[in-house]
């Protein structure tokens, strides 16, 4: 089939969730043989990897975006008057609009898969196509975004919160109108399904639900082999881009009110902190442990240190959807410990393949005890990256799109 793929970021190098699952879906799609056209926003530091998208992509079309705190203050006050959530008016761009318009005026597609909520309003001119079969329409929802922000109310100054309410509000309307709209959404956890439905009336829930699919996001465990830790390490390596709000929340809880528990314990235990963009207050807990935290920033290659870490810690208390970094340490075979919340979506048990606390003396009780427990650590790395093979393996775990792509050719939309 021919597919126009409509991705917010340019899914590639997959050094961060959003692109991880992006990468696979594509690479997936042209390895069933589809006819992908990709169309994607660029960065200025993206643009060197456009050539790579078109070894695996049939045409690749970019749309240049920067973003600006004072531009996003005119988003916010058109986002009052149009009622359209902050992220789809700071999004919309005329460029964009116009490219896929034209696409979709002289070509035939056959579907048209909206990757991420701010590209669907894109795929909305769709239903706009005349003279032809209208493409079957896809959303694929990484996250049911309303929840992001709501977790986030509690954990923002209060000053803020009003704000952030209003704007969850409203991505909660959009996306239970895209629900209804798109011909079929993805979603990549079970919870997700239900969170895109709540701003509809409940009648009209069985119907909906029919048409989402829960797709987990994958990884690729050839690439990703099991890394040889150095043998009792005392290092806690932490990980995320640190201009994505829930990580910094979730870092920043950690190394605020876990490592310090941590520390007083096992005072020669150390932390890396590893992300682009790290806020002020992260830099400077350097200086709170001389010697004992590093804080990276972004790292172009992440082997060296996991080998040298005796876990990863994956720190969550806001977020939606699945935490590609922790699939990725399972694929690595490193031993982790997360939160409930950090583990939505994943079929790992607490002590099997993965140690699960949510409050800071728990957290950092069972940091304490896998940090000294090199049985304990070796049995969970071994069963992570059996999951991993089993379960969330791209070429695994993404067959399950294969029969949202037959609905394309057998319903008449």
């Amino acid at each position: 089939m021919r597919v126009l793929f409509l991705s917010q970021i340019i899914p590639y190098p997959p050094n961060a969730g959003p692109r991880v699952k992006t990468w696979n879906v594509l690479r997936y799609l042209a390895d069933r043989g589809h006819d992908v056209t990709l169309v994607s926003f660029v960065r200025d530091d993206e643009v060197e990897f456009v050539p790579k998208l078109q070894e695996v992509c049939t045409a690749v079309h970019t749309v240049p975006i920067r973003r600006s705190r004072v531009a996003d203050v005119g988003y916010f006050l058109k986002s009052n008057l149009t009622g359209r959530p902050f992220l789809i008016e700071r999004d919309d761009l005329a460029g964009m609009r116009k490219l896929v318009q034209y696409l979709l005026a002289g070509e035939a597609f056959d579907v048209v898969h909206a990757d991420q909520l701010t590209m669907t309003q894109f795929a909305l001119d769709a239903f706009a196509v005349t003279g032809k079969k209208r493409p079957f329409t896809v959303f694929d929802a990484h996250n049911a975004t309303w929840t992001i922000s709501e977790r986030l109310i509690d954990n923002v100054p209060w000053f803020l919160r009003p704000v952030l309410r209003l704007e969850t509000e409203r991505i909660k309307k959009y996306e239970a109108m895209l629900v209804t709209k798109f011909d079929h959404t993805m979603v990549v956890i079970e919870p997700d399904r239900g969170a895109l439905m709540v701003g509809l009336p409940t009648a009209q829930h069985a119907e909906t639900a029919r048409k989402i699919s829960v797709i987990p996001i994958a990884v690729d465990t050839q690439q990703l082999q099991p890394v040889q830790r150095q043998p009792d390490s005392l290092n806690i390596m932490t990980l995320g881009s640190l201009n994505y709000p829930p990580n910094v929340d979730g870092i920043r809880w950690f190394s605020q009110e876990i490592f310090p528990l941590v520390r007083e314990q096992m005072p020669h235990v150390t932390l890396t902190i590893i992300g682009k963009s790290p806020p002020a207050d992260l830099v400077q807990l350097a200086e709170t442990y001389p010697g004992a935290v590093d804080v990276t920033g972004y790292v172009p290659d992440l082997l060296p240190y996991m080998e040298k870490a005796a876990l990863m810690v994956v720190p969550v208390r806001a977020g939606s959807g699945m935490r590609v970094r922790l699939l990725e340490a399972f694929a690595r075979a490193m031993p982790a410990v997360t939160t409930t919340i950090g583990l939505e979506g994943i079929e790992a048990t607490h002590d099997r393949e993965v140690l699960v606390a949510d409050t800071p003396t728990a957290f950092a009780r069972e940091t304490i005890r896998l940090l000294q427990d090199r049985a304990l650590q070796q049995r969970l790395a071994e069963n992570g990256r059996s999951l991993a093979e089993t379960r969330y393996d791209w070429q695994v775990a993404l067959r399950l799109m294969d029969e949202v792509y037959a609905n394309a050719l057998r319903e008449d939309v």
